[in-house]
Formats: C-alpha cells, sequence, structure tokens
C-alpha cells in the first residue's frame, strides 16, 4: 500500500518536472502549439464552444468585466473619433 502511495507521489512529481522543463524547449513549445492548433480545430469542426482563461477569469469577477467592457467601448469611440 505505502509502495504504491509513495511511487504515485513520486510520479507525480518527477512528471510536473519534467513537462515544466519540455515546455520551455523548441520541440515542447512546437508540440505544445500543435496541441493547441488540434484543439482549436475541433472545436471548430465540432462547435464546441471553449472557455479561454481570460473568460473564465471574468466569469469570476463580473464588477471588474463590466468596467473593462465600459473602458473597451470608450477607447473604440476614441479611436473611431481619431480615424475621422
Amino acid at each position: 500500500m505505502w509502495f504504491w502511495l509513495l511511487s504515485a507521489i513520486a510520479g507525480s512529481i518527477i512528471g510536473n518536472a519534467t513537462d515544466s522543463w519540455f515546455r520551455d524547449t523548441k520541440l515542447g513549445v512546437w508540440f505544445y502549439n500543435k496541441i493547441d492548433n488540434l484543439y482549436a480545430w475541433a472545436a471548430y469542426e465540432w462547435h464546441i464552444k471553449i472557455l479561454t482563461d481570460e473568460e473564465k477569469r471574468m466569469a469570476k469577477f463580473p464588477v471588474l468585466s463590466k468596467r473593462l467592457d465600459k473602458l473597451e467601448r470608450k477607447i473604440e469611440i476614441l479611436e473611431g473619433k481619431n480615424n475621422e
């Protein structure tokens, strides 16, 4: 019992450390970009809505979300006036 528990913990720690190291290598960046493209393709093909990290955070903080939306609208108005 203890062996399985300790090996699971050790495997988790080693796996996480390896993933953190691999993510910063050129091959890791390429691999994660390919996986991200695959997820985006699957979401588009199968009409699956995938929430981004930003959308998840904004759902947690609705007041902040409203303030940011208001600021973005103001920026759009100001940029529109400058372009004319």
